[in-house]
């Protein structure tokens, strides 16, 4: 049950696997939670999992995000207000913490609070009880509080815009969320969720090439999760049902290939790419002439004999190097070129030169 709550936490990598620990940890009490990340890691996708998993999932989980509502109206949307408490409140109104009773209430971007509402929400931490803006009438608080920041607090409170014993109320039990560029090994299974729930949408989703895949890992990720998800949706759109290759990706996310990340391309290469054990080039067998446009006739070749056996891997790869002896040969050794005229991409032909040491 409690794995099933947290599906939404995608990935398998350390990380990850340490951050659902210390949630299912925490879940069994009733601490305060601070969560730290850096924007759009998933924050709140993490918050929404502890309270799935705690013993107040049956109750309401209620967020707000402390940095977009004016200061002024922050204690109002946290603690309600009485009829009459101010211009406009033709009626009274239930806060935050209210709507959360037995529940969890989630303050995002708790470092955006202003001074003022940190000493009144250090007073309902401390006290657990609060009034609405323009009453008198106190109410007890039984909610668990989840806060997150991107920020860093300690900083903060140095520089006298955080309270120093607001944040140790909060800080009781830190959860650190990881960057994405962090662990890249998570990106082939956060895409697949992605395009599992664009798919459920009834569209198509493209089908993202080994080596695609390996540039995005690459790639340092400075929107984090939020920015994998654009481009999932982007590449959805784009390319419905159809092949996504390294040249398709967005420019920023062509990230340099070096021949490191090349030779690992080539090992994880799909089939039209990489010739191995089982599976056949992506060129046919030439015939009277050879299929790469561009080369010269050639006369029909000679196979040989199958009576004795054959072996076809050993064949079919000196057919591969003699296409790409030739092409080299035509193009003046220019690899760009000679991989147009093979119809296959550079990279793939950089590593079948190291590979069968045509240098």
């Amino acid at each position: 049950m409690a794995q099933d709550a947290l599906s939404s936490l995608v990935g398998n990598s350390k990380a990850m696997q340490q951050v659902k620990k210390l949630i299912l940890q925490v879940a069994k009490t009733d601490a305060s939670v601070l969560i730290l990340g850096e924007s759009g890691t998933g924050k709140e996708v993490v918050a929404q999992c502890l309270h799935a998993v705690s013993n107040r999932a049956t109750k309401t989980f209620v967020p707000i995000n402390c940095g977009a509502i004016p200061g002024e109206l922050l204690e109002s949307e946290l603690f309600g207000h009485e009829r009459g408490a101010f211009t406009g409140a033709i009626t009274a109104r239930k806060g935050r913490f209210e709507m959360a009773e037995q529940g969890s209430i989630f303050l995002d971007e708790i470092g955006d609070m202003p001074l003022p509402m940190q000493v009144k929400l250090l007073r309902v931490l401390q006290e657990r009880i609060y009034e609405r803006v323009g009453g008198n009438k106190s109410f007890e608080c039984d909610v668990r509080v989840i806060a997150a920041t991107h920020r860093n607090l300690e900083d903060n409170i140095a520089e006298g815009k955080f309270r120093e014993d607001l944040f140790y109320r909060l800080n009781v039990f830190p959860i650190e969320i990881p960057s994405l560029k962090e662990r890249p090994e998570d990106i082939p299974d956060l895409l697949n969720f992605m395009f599992n729930k664009i798919k459920g949408m009834n569209r198509e989703i493209p089908n993202i090439t080994e080596k695609a895949m390996i540039a995005l890992q690459q790639y340092p990720w400075p929107g984090n999760v939020r920015e994998l998800g654009n481009v999932a949706e982007r590449l959805s759109i784009l390319f419905p049902g159809l092949r996504v290759d390294y040249d398709d990706l967005p420019e920023r996310y062509q990230v340099e290939l070096t021949s490191d990340i090349i030779l690992k391309v080539a090992e994880h290469s799909s089939p039209e790419e990489e010739l191995n054990d089982s599976d056949e080039p992506k060129q046919s067998i030439p015939q009277e002439k050879s299929s790469v446009e561009g080369l010269p006739e050639e006369p029909k070749p000679r196979y040989p004999s199958l009576e004795d056996g054959l072996d076809l891997k050993s064949y079919l790869v000196e057919m591969e190097v003699q296409l790409i002896q030739k092409a080299l040969v035509q193009t003046e050794g220019n690899v760009s070129k000679a991989a147009k005229l093979l119809q296959t991409n550079r990279t793939t032909l950089v590593e079948k030169i190291r590979k069968f040491n045509l240098n």
